[in-house]
């Protein structure tokens, strides 16, 4: 690592020695920025390092709440707004138990890349809560984000501050946050995204980040003559990106294989067919159940409890789409002795720092999450663009923006990782493309 930047990760440690997923993301990015800042003087002279690591705001808040027995519950609310050099902030909201400043903190950090990159004028930022929708009703659901929303409103607007989906914020609570929004400010802003179609929402908006990972993976494999027709695929989670990513990797011929939740892995050797695909999203988005109760009404299908799907089958492709840290250093290598080929993050750092670098010791192409998981918020940019101008393109139009705006990051981060003599190292290509933006956005603008 750079002297420099060296000293700022070493100061950051002693003064955040509890935020481990926070200094992990810090970790990633300035252990790949040696080459850059020892030709350009000017990102020391500048504190960029300094100035780019630490959030310009950093919000957090009560949130109380009224259960289904008429309590009073108290959660914790947060808003990270990380850098807006290139543009309003912009990045999702999280509301799962885990939320904590350490993950907000990490994710708002990747959000400043993972933006710049997209070529979309926006700023990097995230927030949430350790609220947990899972198995409250739509009331307590509405409760809690309409009290979150009493709060955020003040620090949030489609020039400031525009929040997004993440885990645990999908339609239904996108659409209590926005009317509470809508209500307090008498406004209708393009202050969200992820909104439903007929009040604002953009086609393609759900396949959007999962889509976008495929597209991503088929340009990487390009590189080597290869495409998804006839390989195997093991992806992990099974929320929006897990889904949709198999489903294009599925209409691309490919032979996904597997899919997982929190409980467990299902499998599919011979390859999932739509039909079963469409069954799975069905169980998962209406009804709200468990993969375990699919596989017990599939019989070609075996559900492995407690387990994830990358020691379980051998593939060419890996697709981590779930959470954080869930490909580690022994997945690493059962991938790589079972011929994986690729590894593209559908989801915000899966992969360790360590299983990371045996990936890339062992010549398979690995892309970062701030790469090519970008197709979220690149299409969250378009949704915010149509509100803007009062337009609703069709789904054609915002899947040919969305591919083309894929292409473009894989094309940017492969000429940086070139440009600086490691053409296969997506993780340098994209940190050094998505940093030079935002640094020298922040050098022009002054201190």
């Amino acid at each position: 690592m750079n002297v420099y930047a060296s000293r700022v990760l070493e100061n950051l440690t002693k003064q955040h020695s509890n935020e481990k997923e926070f200094l992990q993301s810090v970790t990633e990015v300035f252990g790949t920025l040696g080459k850059l800042l020892d030709r350009e003087n000017k990102y020391e002279k500048n504190k960029i390092l300094e100035r780019i690591s630490i959030p310009e705001r950093a919000i957090t808040f009560q949130v109380p709440w009224v259960d289904a027995k008429g309590e009073i519950q108290v959660n914790y609310g947060y808003r990270i707004q990380f850098n807006s050099a290139i543009g309003p902030y912009k990045g999702g909201l999280r509301f799962h138990p885990s939320v904590n400043m350490s993950i907000l903190k990490f994710l708002g950090f990747e959000q400043i890349f993972k933006n710049s990159l997209t070529t979309l004028p926006m700023g990097g930022g995230k927030g949430g809560s350790n609220f947990d929708p899972k198995g409250k009703t739509d009331a307590e659901v509405m409760s809690f984000c309409q009290s979150f929303m009493r709060e955020l409103y003040r620090h949030i607007g489609p020039n400031t501050d525009v929040p997004a989906g993440d885990i645990g914020v999908g339609g239904r609570e996108i659409g209590y946050l926005f009317g509470q929004y809508r209500r307090i400010v008498n406004s209708y802003d393009s202050v969200l995204t992820g909104k439903k179609l007929n009040w604002g929402g953009s086609l393609v908006r759900p396949e959007a980040t999962g889509y976008g990972a495929v597209y991503f993976a088929s340009e990487m494999l390009a590189t080597r003559k290869m495409d998804f027709a006839g390989r195997r695929v093991l992806i992990s989670g099974s929320g929006n990106v897990a889904q949709y990513a198999a489903k294009k990797a599925i209409l691309l011929g490919a032979k996904v294989m597997s899919l997982s939740d929190s409980s467990g892995t299902i499998l599919v050797e011979q390859g999932m067919t739509l039909d079963q695909l469409e069954a799975i999203m069905e169980l998962k988005n209406v009804r709200r159940g468990r993969l375990s109760e699919y596989a017990a009404t599939d019989k070609s299908t075996k559900y492995v409890a407690s387990e994830r799907p990358w020691k379980q089958l051998k593939t060419e492709i890996a697709m981590p789409c779930a959470t954080q840290n869930e490909l580690d250093i022994d997945d690493a290598k059962a991938l790589i002795a079972g011929g994986c080929v690729c590894v593209c993050e559908g989801a915000n750092m899966p992969t360790t720092l360590e299983a990371t670098s045996c990936l890339q010791s062992n010549h398979v192409l690995f892309s970062p999450g701030k790469a090519s998981n970008a197709g979220g918020v690149a299409t969250s940019g378009l949704e915010m663009s149509q509100n803007a101008m009062r337009l609703s393109w069709t789904a054609e139009e915002v899947d040919a923006k969305l591919h083309g705006i894929m292409v473009s990051i894989h094309n940017t981060a492969k000429a940086a990782a070139e440009e600086f003599g490691e053409p296969d190292n997506y993780v340098l290509g994209a940190n050094i493309a998505g940093f030079r933006k935002v640094a020298d956005a922040m050098i022009d603008q002054g201190i």
